[in-house]
């Protein structure tokens, strides 16, 4: 055998070698064979590079589109009823961990006012998700406390803000929390832009009625008016039209003077002058309390042989009704542009 042919002959069994070597690797890492439709196929924690093969989907995997599996999430956060940012100073509280709703009771600040302001503090339940007044019981995540910026007596000043944050920070301490305020500038600001738009929105009617002849007993008014749903108030020498809204404040109130009330023998007083007066911004659009203003007073004034008058002693007429009810119409729109609606937590807030 030459040289020749020997060299021949080694370098055809090397190549043969090689073949071989890559069919044998081929084969290891080639596709596997899809089971048969229908066939499950039970995953084991060894398998990993291969493809994944068709697994029938159930309740407690994901299906096979490849979309992740569901995560559990928080709840979402409901917005207060009883704190706005429209109309209140917001300060947060932020505890290290939940509060016990008794540790919150037991530091509330005693009083919920500053100055002519009242303001609020709310906590965030961890397991509902909602605002609400500190409970027994219950586990709190975070708070806030909202300071009013402005009502009838006029805006929040620098003064009543500072009263508001001596009274938060020391209930943030003793709940371990951090608290983040306001601007103080920015917070008076807002308050009396606020107290400018209220101003020129506000809206009490009062109409006079005045007895034409003979006055009238405390006992004969009450009977009257009781004719037309009205009920003793709280207070003396009122009577009120009840909203049909629980909690909501009367639609109208029948005024006469408190003195004749707390009278030792009212029912020998006499009366002279009622006001029935209607408070615009605190019963909704809905409930046409402007018409059952006007309804009452007319009626009223023909019980009681009175005439009806403005505060200047000028006679209300219809033509006057239908003025003022004109006027009305773009006030109501106006509050509603606002996100002050009459009728709304925040409106009757704000004018109160």
């Amino acid at each position: 055998m030459t040289l020749t042919v020997g060299l021949a002959i080694l370098a055809g069994v090397v190549l043969l070698g090689v073949v071989v070597q890559g069919a044998w690797a081929a084969r290891k890492v080639g596709p596997r064979v899809l089971p048969e439709p229908g066939q499950r196929h039970e995953p084991s924690l060894g398998e990993g590079g291969g493809p994944a093969l068709p697994v029938e989907p159930s309740l407690a995997e994901p299906a096979a589109d490849g979309l992740p599996e569901p995560v559990a999430r928080p709840l979402p956060t409901r917005r207060s009823a009883r704190i706005d940012a429209l109309i209140d100073a917001i300060a947060t509280l932020t505890p290290e961990g939940p509060v016990s709703g008794e540790l919150a009771l037991q530091h509330l600040p005693p009083t919920r006012r500053a100055g002519g302001k009242p303001f609020q503090i709310e906590g965030l339940n961890a397991d509902s998700g909602e605002w609400e007044v500190p409970r027994p019981g219950q586990r709190y995540g975070e708070f806030q406390a909202g300071l009013q910026m402005a009502n009838r007596s006029g805006a929040v000043n620098e003064i009543e803000y500072s009263e508001f944050v001596q009274k938060i920070q020391p209930f943030a301490d003793a709940l371990g929390a951090t608290v983040d305020f306001p601007d103080m500038l920015d917070v008076v600001a807002r308050a009396r832009e606020l107290d400018g738009f209220a101003s020129q929105h506000d809206a009490q009617l009062a109409a006079l009625l005045r007895a034409n002849s003979v006055a009238w007993s405390v006992g004969y008014l009450q009977q009257c008016a009781a004719r037309h749903g009205f009920v003793p108030g709280a207070v003396p020498g009122r009577l009120v039209l009840p909203s049909s809204d629980e909690g909501a404040p009367p639609v109208l109130v029948l005024a006469f003077d408190s003195q004749v009330a707390l009278s030792d023998d009212p029912g020998q007083a006499a009366l002279r002058e009622v006001s029935l007066s209607l408070d615009v911004p605190q019963t909704p659009e809905s409930g046409e309390p402007f018409a059952a203003w006007q309804e009452c007073a007319r009626r009223l004034a023909d019980d009681l042989d009175a005439t009806l008058v403005d505060d200047r002693g000028t006679v209300i007429t219809l033509h006057a009704f239908a003025t003022i009810g004109q006027e009305l119409g773009r006030l109501y729109r106006a509050l509603e542009q606002h996100d002050l609606a009459a009728g709304t937590p925040a409106a009757r807030r704000l004018f109160s």
